[in-house]
């Protein structure tokens, strides 16, 4: 990752990453994420901070609160709630949908629930029709996503990262003798 991509490195932490989640469906105030996301006041202001500062979240609302002004933030909304990610940026958001991902699976219900994992050949055309399909699969997810714990909601969670693999990454499994 450069320097110089400031909405990759805002995105660089899971808290963050959870936080464009939750402000995707509404606004949330710094007190209401710290309460959802287990963290104090003052570390979700200064995640919502950095955040705002690369333009991922807005100044939705400013009301009255116990004599003070309590500031609500809503997601800027492009797509879904994570930017596609430059080539260099790749395996820095890998990780932290890892760690977002690691910490769901704990907590998954059982039963119900999708899991995959796949690397395969696609013709051009299958992969960009299963791009596009999958994109909007996750626009609407998101769009019908509701405020955190709305009654007769379902809370669920969703990691996902598709992408082509370059002909570099296949060479390297086959000298290593895995690719066999």
């Amino acid at each position: 990752m450069t320097a110089t991509d400031p909405t990759l490195r805002a995105l660089a932490h899971p808290v963050r990453l959870r936080m464009m989640s939750l402000t995707w469906t509404g606004p949330q105030s710094a007190a209401e994420l710290a309460r959802e996301l287990g963290i104090s006041q003052a570390l979700a202001s200064q995640h919502l901070r950095r955040l705002a500062a690369v333009g991922l979240v807005e100044l939705a609302e400013v009301r009255p609160n116990r004599g003070g002004q309590e500031r609500r933030y809503q997601a800027v909304l492009h797509g879904t709630a994570v930017p596609d990610q430059r080539q260099d940026g790749a395996p820095m958001m890998a990780e932290v949908l890892s760690l977002n991902l690691r910490e769901r699976a704990v907590r998954r219900a059982p039963g119900e629930g999708v899991t995959a994992d796949a690397e395969l050949w696609l013709s051009p055309d299958a992969w960009d029709d299963f791009r596009h399909r999958l994109a909007a699969l996750l626009v609407n997810l998101h769009e019908e996503a509701r405020a955190p714990r709305t009654p007769g909601t379902v809370h669920v969670g969703a990691t996902v990262m598709a992408f082509p693999l370059t002909a570099r990454a296949a060479r390297t499994t086959e000298s290593s003798g895995r690719g066999r």
